[in-house]
């Protein structure tokens, strides 16, 4: 299932009573969450029906109990676990569980015709990059199911995206603005969704966006890919790890953008670090590991706690202008 198909199944009034949330995409990640959020509380408070897991620290207890606590003042609760597979220590045995929970589910959801249990839980499981061999992902079979959150590939797709994106913000297209607009940015859905938002406030109501508003309106990045600032700093080139952050920042490139890129770059070579592998074509790997090489493990960790710092600095409106925050994170990771 598509994301776009979840938006359009819960728009029905269907509710499943499990679902993977997985990709490497992480905006249509965060938006199919929201849809599943949106559907299974209805806008009641959460304090009491609403239980947020973490893969690295959530015991097999902890979930069977989240899964099994009926809702308070509520129809439904929902129960969300991020990122299984990290289980480690204590939390051993998580996927084991986790199995057992959706297939347990599963089998409510088909006892109640298909749909969630009525008055019952509502488990969402959220990967990257789940292992689709995996037990607990299996699970994950009607009326359960995966929604898939991967990035688009290739032009047509991204610019079916584009289309899609500005049909749900009301942006009327003309012929080949989709196809332009994905050229321009490249396959940075963030970035997309906020040019389609400008050319919203550029066109008004009624109003359709040409060709000729994305040429004059839509900086062009994807001239220079967010990927050459990870991998300048990953090789330890500063100097050209700053000057590649000035364009993209100085073409528009929102901060949110960068950081989401830097932590899913610090994430593989995390991986690769720690013994693990990263899809993608040999040469791709290649550089990835020689970049993993440069740092040990530590100091990866302490990249992604900055890179996380920085965030944090950023939405709360520290000291530092954005710009001179990004600055100086960069240095720190390439140093």
């Amino acid at each position: 299932m598509t994301p776009e198909e979840l938006r359009q199944e819960l728009a029905a009034g269907v509710l499943r009573p499990a679902y993977l949330i997985a990709g490497e995409e992480a905006l249509l990640r965060d938006d199919a969450l929201a849809l599943v959020r949106e559907a299974v509380l209805a806008g009641i408070p959460d304090a009491f029906n609403f239980d947020r897991l973490d893969g690295e620290t959530s015991t097999p207890a902890a979930l069977l109990d989240a899964v099994g606590t009926l809702p308070v003042q509520a129809p439904r609760r929902l129960v969300l676990l991020r990122e299984p597979e990290a289980a480690r220590g204590p939390a051993r045995g998580l996927a084991e569980a986790l199995a057992d929970s959706v297939s347990a589910l599963a089998a409510a959801g088909r006892a109640a015709e298909g749909g969630a249990e009525p008055g019952g839980t509502v488990l969402v499981v959220v990967a990257s990059k789940p292992d689709s061999r995996a037990r607990w992902v299996r699970a994950f079979a009607e009326p359960a199911v995966r929604v898939r959150c991967d990035s688009p590939r290739g032009a047509r797709e991204l610019a079916a995206f584009v289309r899609e994106e500005a049909e749900r913000q009301g942006v009327a297209l003309e012929p080949g603005a989709a196809q332009l607009l994905a050229e321009r940015v490249g396959p940075q859905l963030l970035m997309l969704r906020q040019e389609i938002a400008k050319l919203w406030l550029v066109v008004g109501p009624g109003g359709r966006a040409t060709r000729a508003h994305v040429s004059t309106g839509t900086s062009d990045v994807a001239e220079e890919p967010i990927w050459d600032l990870t991998d300048a700093i990953g090789e330890g080139r500063v100097a050209e790890a700053l000057t590649l952050l000035h364009k993209l920042v100085g073409a528009g490139a929102p901060p949110p953008l960068v950081l989401g890129a830097l932590v899913a770059h610090f994430r593989k070579l995390l991986r690769l670090r720690s013994g693990g592998g990263v899809a993608g074509p040999p040469f791709v790997r290649r550089k990835l590991e020689g970049q993993a090489r440069r740092y040990a493990e530590r100091r990866l960790l302490s990249c992604l706690h900055a890179i996380h710092e920085t965030d944090t600095a950023l939405k709360g409106q520290g000291a530092l202008r954005p710009e001179l925050a990004l600055e100086r994170l960069v240095i720190g990771l390439s140093a």
